[in-house]
């Protein structure tokens, strides 16, 4: 198993939105699922820029996470996730 850290500033409500109805079904494709999410992060330690979305995703192992984020038939829903504001997606690994 591997993680990684997705984090959002939101810019676009609606984009956003449109994302979250494909995200579930993008991921389970290659074997990944949304371990936990919050829209209200905070920070504990230090002055982080704390974003609007945090999520913590799961993949059998790096070689799933990497054919999710690579994959051709998937690149409408990052589109749609990158469309929403900044985005990004740190692999723990």
């Amino acid at each position: 198993m591997i993680y990684a850290y997705a984090s959002l500033t939101v810019t676009n409500p609606d984009k956003l939105s449109a994302y979250r109805e494909k995200a579930g079904e993008a991921l389970a494709k290659h074997g990944g699922k949304v371990e936990a999410a919050t829209g209200s992060a905070r920070a504990i330690d230090g002055a982080p820029a704390v974003p609007d979305v945090v999520a913590l995703l799961s993949f059998p192992d790096a070689a799933s996470a990497m054919s999710w984020i690579n994959d051709p038939a998937l690149a409408d829903v990052h589109a749609l996730r990158r469309s929403s504001g900044g985005s990004d997606i740190v692999l723990l690994g």
